[in-house]
């Protein structure tokens, strides 16, 4: 038997030192994100949803966190995903015991409540394991109040949350340090803690068997077959990580976390727990590639809904639930190191004309597999409205800078009118298709050189990485000089060892500014596999896929020299692309477009 969570362990209440990102995994449910460090600590988690207050807030230097940790130092750390899942298990070997902890958010989630599973097993030698459990609800601002330990049971308020934890009922609860204790584990035993935030409380019994077997069997649900893909395994994952990030409102994350920098000490670190509209239809474009799976519906559910409720005066960004992104605002904590804390994202309230563009592509995608909906055809005739009255007017771009006449922003909404234009009846396709052809030739006119190659943006002459995205959807198509020509200068100029850059900084050398965009790399992929060169696109995706840490998961940015991760993560559009990439260049395919 093993010894239950007792009162040996001393007050926890010591700041959790940061870990390159590299080293992090990623809990989700859909609702809402834990970070888990290599050391057993949930160092992020917001509550009740991704664009909550957090409840643990260790991993940007503010307060709060869960361990579960080998009380002996002397010990490596290593871990793994269960296999299309994100289920967790992190992994101690010291000088007499290996130990696994087995974390997940329990599924299938809810909006107003969650449950965190751990379950610590020794699978050789014994075990002595320290507990922690310090929550800081509010960013800290909140405090627990009245913890009380009822039938085996720890219960609190938390500044308008309830918390249960079960499998601590001999541990000591602390006025600074919040719960802790250690228990003892024996070769093969194994012992289970179950954390439930809710917002309006909750009665049902936390039975750890039974949690553990529904969210086996919910992401068995969750995630389709990859096998006969290029990288079925990392496919696999790339679909868990989108699942993971998909409420069930439809609205995906761009990511679970806020503030991690993009680069050291320039003010470059944003909140992405937010769903763009982009991001959300690169994602499902991604798994209408593979097939009709639940994620190309949600997506197109949540855009739709959008659109309709927005019309032309959509915005690139919203929470999960549809509400307004707040305004940026900072937090009084050091921030992750190099970087400095906010909440709330300015670019929710910018124009960005490609978001129409990518929009009208997934309901053109929707519409391949027979999963367009009326509402979406509606709102696919919105779009293509908006987009006749705005699409001479500068917008902020992909990467979301001064308001430009961006060409990528052009070239994208052609390949989205082109696209629905086959798909919308009558009158509504042919006003579409009209309106591609008259959005074509005046970006042709102003953004094409004479030598054959797309410009940046209108005034802009410099290589763009952006542009690669229309290319690899075939606008312009494969046999047009420019495609070519285009896709050339763009290597030649923002490749290095292999990984690409966005765009060049005069006089900055490539990764003084940042770091590699791994969405660029992608696309490369796909561009260069639709001029029809398989081999030097098969290249890309292998050397882009390497940028990520043990966990498999992937930033926004890649430190090429350091090797190292930078910004916010699970960057979901990249992991949309992988999977795209492992879908198109995968032999078997006969994929249209």
């Amino acid at each position: 038997m093993n010894e239950r969570v007792g009162e040996q362990a001393e007050v926890g209440h010591e700041l959790c030192p940061p870990w390159v990102l590299r080293e992090y995994g990623v809990l989700a449910d859909g609702e809402r994100g834990a970070v888990v460090d290599p050391e057993g600590r949930i160092v992020w988690l917001c509550a009740p949803r991704w664009h909550s207050d957090a409840v643990f807030s260790a991993l940007i230097g503010g307060p709060g966190y869960f361990g579960v940790e080998p009380v002996d130092r002397w010990h490596v750390w290593g871990g793994y995903y269960e296999d299309g899942t994100l289920i967790r298990v992190s992994r101690w070997v010291s000088s007499d015991a290996v130990i696994e902890c087995r974390d997940a958010l329990a599924m299938p989630g809810s909006v107003d409540r969650l449950v965190l599973l751990r379950r610590m097993r020794v699978e050789h030698g014994a075990a002595r394991l320290r507990l922690t459990l310090d929550p800081r609800p509010g960013f800290g601002a909140g405090r627990v109040r009245d913890p009380r330990l009822v039938d085996d049971v720890w219960a609190a308020d938390a500044d308008g949350l309830r918390l249960r934890l079960t499998g601590a009922q001999d541990a000591r609860w602390h006025p600074e340090g919040g719960l802790c204790g250690e228990f003892r584990l024996r070769e093969g035993e194994h012992h289970d803690l179950v954390l439930e935030l809710s917002e309006r409380g909750s009665t049902e019994r936390l039975e750890p068997d039974r949690l553990w077997e529904e969210t086996c069997a919910a992401w068995r649900r969750a995630v389709p077959d990859c096998s006969g893909l290029a990288a079925p395994r990392d496919a696999r994952h790339a679909y868990a990580v989108l699942r993971g990030l998909t409420s069930s409102s439809g609205g995906m994350v761009a990511a679970a976390t806020t503030s991690l920098p993009e680069r050291a000490d320039t003010g470059r670190n944003y909140d992405y727990r937010y769903a763009w509209i982009r991001d959300q239809s690169y994602a499902g474009l991604a798994v209408a590639a593979h097939g009709p799976h639940e994620l190309l519906d949600s997506a197109v559910r949540f855009t739709t809904e959008r659109i309709l409720a927005d019309g032309e005066g959509l915005r690139p960004a919203y929470d999960v639930g549809g509400g307004r992104v707040p305004r940026e605002r900072g937090l009084p904590f050091p921030g992750y190191p190099g970087g400095e804390d906010r909440v709330g994202n300015h670019a929710a309230e910018q124009f960005q004309l490609d978001a129409f563009g990518e929009a009208l592509q997934l309901f053109a995608a929707a519409a391949h597999h027979d999963r367009l909906t009326p509402d979406a055809e509606r709102a696919a005739a919105v779009a293509v409205e908006a987009v006749e009255r705005n699409w001479k007017q500068p917008d902020a771009g992909l990467w979301e800078l001064d308001e430009r006449w961006w060409t990528q922003s052009r070239l994208s909404v052609v390949c989205g009118l082109r696209r629905i234009a086959a798909v919308l009846p009558g009158p509504q396709g042919r006003r579409g298709a009209d309106l591609a052809e008259a959005v074509f030739a005046e970006t042709r006119r102003r953004c094409l050189r004479a030598d054959g190659r797309w410009r940046r943006a209108a005034d802009d002459d410099g290589p763009e990485a952006a542009l690669l995205t229309p290319l690899a959807r075939g606008c312009p198509p494969a046999d047009d000089p420019s495609s070519a020509v285009t896709r050339r200068f763009i290597e030649d100029e923002l490749a290095e060892d292999g990984y690409l850059y966005r765009f060049g900084r005069p006089g900055v050398p490539l990764g003084e500014a940042e770091g590699a965009f791994l969405l660029c790399g992608f696309t490369m992929a796909l561009a260069t596999d639709r001029l029809g060169d398989r081999t030097g696109a098969l290249r890309w995706f292998e050397r882009t896929r390497t940028a990520c840490g043990p966990a498999g998961l992937f930033a926004e940015e890649y430190d090429v020299r350091q090797r190292q991760l930078r910004g916010n993560l699970p960057q979901a559009f990249v992991h949309a692309l992988l999977l795209e990439c492992a879908v198109r260049l995968n032999d078997a395919s006969t994929l249209p477009g």
